[in-house]
């Protein structure tokens, strides 16, 4: 039911923009806007401060139905939950009613501020300090990278707070962008994903009240790691969700392209292209769905298996969105068809929430 909701609304709401919020570069409001309206914008929200309380299969479900339409858009309830789950998951009660409770109403938007300039898969270098001064945190800085930034309301910080001790004298913030000092960068101008804005976020002498810390002092990396291997598995879904889409629109197109007198889906060549694209898909989401019930449940091989999903799903999707362009073949390379666009989307997956080489090295380090 839930899949059959967010593909309607997907569909109906959402795939009519996908093609000029991308040509455009522009942010998708359509989208937020529509999935504000149906809950859909930060499912995992818990009921207590007045979200839709979803599990991680069913938050997976959302991301993935999104993608398969728009991959920019997926980024809207992904990415609203990677910004505030640090605080779900270490921030005091005060802290998560005072956010959570706007999150939820849609009054706005969350974003994670971890890599910068010289920190990005060595997350532990990072410069941006925090320092104390009576009741406030006074942080300087630059964050790179930042999915929605200049968009979302508030943003999770990572900072330096003792840089003697290396990740564990990392503790983390909720900042606002009300807050003076902060300002953000020219958006970013990329490959895929055009309408979610990607800026740096500058922080010059950013004065917040102390209990905006999320967690105790020295926990912001840990709760970085922690979050992760929870959020890794929403890049897996929207992965998914993009090979998706190719695989069902290369699907209608080899039907309906007649070559040498019949439909090219009547060759064994693309017949075997289209099964390959439909198993690798069927297994990339085995392993999401099995990866998002080990994060409800916070099984002790959730870091592996978040690692392994994310990396299977996004090089999945990398492979069958190429497949699905060559099916297509000189349409396929145009933009009056959405698989180069798909395409070049699926690409970012196996580059951000650490690179695919790192989920390696993760998966290494926590062999089951």
């Amino acid at each position: 039911m839930l899949r059959d909701a967010v593909r309607s609304l997907a569909e109906a709401k959402i795939a009519p923009y996908a093609a000029a919020v991308d040509e455009e570069a522009r942010f998708p409001q359509e989208a937020l806007d529509a999935l504000t309206a149906n809950d859909l914008h930060a499912v995992h929200v818990p009921e207590e401060y007045g979200g839709a309380g979803a599990d991680a299969l069913a938050t997976v479900i959302v991301i993935e139905e999104v993608a398969r339409v728009c991959a920019s858009s997926s980024l809207i309830p992904a990415v609203n939950k990677l910004g505030s789950l640090p605080v779900i998951l270490s921030g005091s009660e005060e802290l998560k009613k005072k956010y959570m409770t706007p999150l939820a109403k849609g009054d706005g938007m969350f974003s994670y501020c971890l890599s910068e300039p010289d920190a990005g898969s060595d997350a532990a270098g990072m410069k941006t300090r925090a320092v104390r001064d009576g009741d406030h945190w006074i942080l300087n800085g630059v964050k790179r990278w930042i999915t929605n930034a200049g968009v979302s309301e508030y943003y999770t910080v990572m900072a330096v707070t003792d840089p003697s001790k290396r990740s564990r004298g990392i503790s983390a913030f909720v900042v606002e962008k009300s807050d003076e000092g902060v300002s953000f960068g020219a958006p970013e101008k990329k490959l895929g994903i055009k309408g979610s804005p990607t800026r740096e976020v500058y922080l010059d002498n950013v004065r917040i009240p102390a209990d905006r810390m999320i967690g105790e002092e020295g926990t912001g990396f840990a709760t970085a790691m922690k979050t992760l291997d929870h959020t890794r598995i929403t890049i897996a879904a929207q992965a998914l969700g993009i090979a998706q889409g190719a695989l069902d629109y290369a699907k209608g197109y080899v039907k309906e392209r007649k070559q040498f007198g019949k439909p090219i889906a009547d060759f064994q060549g693309i017949q075997f292209m289209l099964a390959d694209m439909a198993m690798k898909i069927e297994a990339a989401r085995q392993l999401t769905y099995a990866a998002a019930a080990k994060s409800e449940r916070g099984d002790g091989d959730l870091t592996f298996q978040g690692a392994a999903a994310k990396c299977f799903a996004s090089d999945v999707a990398m492979e069958v969105t190429t497949d699905a362009v060559q099916l297509l073949g000189g349409y396929g390379y145009t933009r009056d068809y959405p698989v180069e666009r798909m395409m070049r989307d699926a690409k970012i997956t196996q580059i951000y929430e650490g690179t695919n080489q790192v989920q390696r090295i993760v998966m290494a380090r926590n062999l089951p």
